[in-house]
């Protein structure tokens, strides 16, 4: 795969948590959470966006909205559970993606916000459409996934190269 093939990059928020008296990273998810990642799983599935390695952030609640929403999908991704990805920085997550193998050609982050949103928005160029009006209207909902399309080689991504192709909320 040459460095200037055409590449996406899903952002997917974690699902609705709990809030039992446990610390952060170990919140569960809710109820309405569980169901949300199945319907986020097959919404994903319905892009047709052959994911070839998804990163997810370590936290109880983005583990078990991946490990919902990935049954959905017609083929499972490599999966790699990844530290740097709970409370990130734009500046953390521009560095994941950088370190992207050059043979992912589909990259899914499952992650939180504000990280996911401000992630979207930063990556998102002016020819991106409808979609970043509306995902401005209603923030990133949890379970709500953009899609992000990027013309150029996964150690050459910065802020504002892509396109966001697509955004989605399940309660939309």
């Amino acid at each position: 795969m040459s460095a200037d093939t055409s590449r996406r990059i899903v952002l997917l928020r974690h699902a609705k948590a709990d809030w039992p008296e446990v610390a952060d990273h170990e919140r569960p998810l809710a109820d309405r959470g569980r169901a949300d990642s199945a319907v986020a799983g097959r919404r994903l599935a319905e892009t047709g966006i052959a994911i070839d390695l998804a990163l997810c952030s370590t936290a109880a609640r983005t583990r078990e909205t991946w490990k919902l929403a990935v049954h959905e999908l017609p083929q499972r991704p490599r999966t790699v559970y990844e530290d740097r990805l709970y409370d990130a920085t734009l500046g953390e997550l521009l560095a994941l993606i950088n370190e992207t193998p050059d043979d992912v050609n589909n990259l899914l982050l499952v992650g939180h916000n504000p990280s996911m949103h401000a992630l979207a928005d930063a990556m998102a160029g002016p020819d991106s459409g409808d979609d970043i009006a509306r995902m401005t209207r209603s923030g990133f909902p949890t379970a709500a996934f953009a899609v992000i399309g990027i013309d150029r080689g996964w150690k050459s991504v910065e802020l504002g190269v892509g396109t966001l192709q697509e955004f989605w909320a399940p309660h939309d």
